[in-house]
């Protein structure tokens, strides 16, 4: 069973906001991913998304398209990407775990391994939830069922142009929970506006069950703060993946735990304000 409605539903009992980074697996280096991720955990992260590296992410900006560009340099394909969930799961057992990527390194893996197979190894992995970029609700049916037979969240994604019947599709199939894109274009754009997100966020709770994550546009402490007011999560990747690459190498993992220990304190603020 996922992960995550646990630990989503024990930080609304605390009325706190749950924190999710993004990193992508195999970035700096395939030698360096665990130790961040461990970094993550340590400063204060209740989820995980660790990206799939892929050679054409529309959605993604040039920060995480270098990262992804960087992995694949570096051979890390989707069945070490798996093992590397393996090895966290292992020194993580309670740590929810997603993986996000496009449709096109899941399709090969089920072309080579068999109908359903996909599934089958996210589960063995440790995975929690997976969230396909590029798979739209009225497609991702025949994934949702494989998913939830074995246990796992389809973590789905809402935009500001998101119509009143997307969001209610989205609703009907979603678990775990919804990822709101809070800004039109890429990964990385700039201006986030608080007042959009707030404007928009009843509308996607009048049809959406599962908690409703904010990403896009989050940098810094003040953002995340300023999301986490209304939002039950907050969604950092662009600038973590900033934060890795201007470390020195050896620096690495503890820049981004203090990045992370960073927003942690700014949600734990407002959660404590009553905010």
């Amino acid at each position: 069973m996922s992960r995550i409605p646990a630990t989503m539903a024990r930080l609304q009992a605390q009325q706190r906001r749950a924190l999710i980074p993004f990193v992508t697996a195999g970035f700096p280096s395939p030698q360096e991913t665990a130790a961040i991720l461990d970094a993550l955990v340590e400063g204060g992260a209740d989820i995980i998304e660790l990206g799939i590296p892929f050679s054409d992410p529309m959605a993604d900006g040039p920060v995480i398209q270098r990262a992804g560009e960087q992995a694949l340099a570096h051979g890390v394909n989707l069945a070490r990407v798996l093992q590397m969930a393996h090895d966290f799961r292992q020194r993580h057992p309670q740590v929810p775990l997603v993986l996000m990527g496009y449709a096109n390194p899941i399709e090969a893996w089920q072309r080579h391994h068999g109908a359903g197979s996909f599934a089958r190894a996210a589960a063995a992995a440790g995975i929690d939830g997976v969230l396909v970029v590029d798979l739209p609700p009225e497609e991702c049916e025949p994934l949702a069922a494989e998913l939830r037979a074995h246990g796992l969240d389809l973590i789905l994604l809402l935009a500001p142009t998101s119509t009143d019947e997307r969001i209610a599709q989205v609703g009907r199939l979603a678990s775990g929970y919804v990822y709101y894109v809070s800004l039109k274009g890429v990964t990385g754009a700039a201006h986030l506006d608080t007042a959009a997100v707030e404007a928009m966020l009843p509308r996607i709770r009048a049809h959406v069950r599962v908690p409703v994550g904010v990403g896009f546009g989050i940098r810094d402490a003040a953002s995340a703060q300023a999301v986490g007011r209304h939002a039950d999560a907050v969604v950092v990747g662009t600038r973590l993946i900033q934060v890795l690459e201007q470390a020195p190498q050896d620096q690495r993992p503890e820049a981004a735990r203090a990045f992370i220990a960073e927003l942690r304190a700014a949600l734990d603020a407002v959660s404590s304000a009553g905010g």
